[in-house]
């Protein structure tokens, strides 16, 4: 019987955690005053915030000291709507964002190398078309599209127009994609841009 014990208190010990673990998953599906406690948990951690200049200045033109913080609601008709956008517009850009991403940030192409004609083809026809001054650009026509350093900003590589009498001007991709985006998405296009495009690109 003596060597039964150690197995019989281990056996106690794992049932007073089960039943205790039960009690606590019972009580917090049940007990409605849980919700009391979460808010005002929440309402001393706002004053502790208020009260502190450090956290109040690390928020501030975030957040106001005075006002509660607003989350957008999911129950929200406007809200809704624009988040169908948003992704409707994301989902339409995408392939194009990340084909010009991978012509000129990966080893796909050389510096001054020439773009496939499968490539040129997407690209003059999902980018440039759209670019605010188009017919500049393209001037006495296009002989091709080639990928090169920016002649400014070396470290920059960027997409060239080579055009029919062998002049060759630079163009912003990101110019030709807000130009799209305005042109099929007017309603939501500047909201788009606003959230998605670093400040100054293009």
């Amino acid at each position: 019987m003596g060597s039964l014990n150690p197995m019989l208190l281990r056996s106690l010990s794992l049932l007073r955690v089960r039943l205790h673990h039960h009690r606590i998953g019972f009580g917090l599906a049940s007990a409605p005053t849980r919700r009391f406690f979460c808010t005002e948990s929440i309402r001393a951690a706002e004053e502790s915030s208020s009260s502190s200049s450090a956290d109040s200045s690390t928020l501030r033109g975030v957040l106001s000291v005075n006002e509660a913080p607003k989350y957008p609601r999911w129950d929200d008709p406007d809200y809704c709507k624009w988040k169908d956008k948003e992704g409707e517009i994301l989902r339409d850009v995408e392939p194009i964002v990340l084909l010009a991403k991978e012509i000129l940030h990966s080893d796909r192409y050389m510096d001054g190398e020439q773009l496939t004609d499968e490539d040129e083809k997407v690209v003059v026809e999902r980018l440039l078309a759209y670019h605010p001054h188009s017919e500049d650009k393209i001037g006495s026509g296009i002989d091709s599209i080639m990928v090169d350093r920016h002649p400014q900003f070396k470290h920059s590589r960027c997409l060239f127009v080579i055009r029919t009498n062998g002049a060759w001007i630079d163009f912003s991709y990101q110019k030709c994609l807000r130009a799209y985006i305005r042109d099929k998405y007017p309603t939501h296009a500047e909201r788009f841009i606003r959230e998605h495009f670093k400040r100054g690109s293009g």
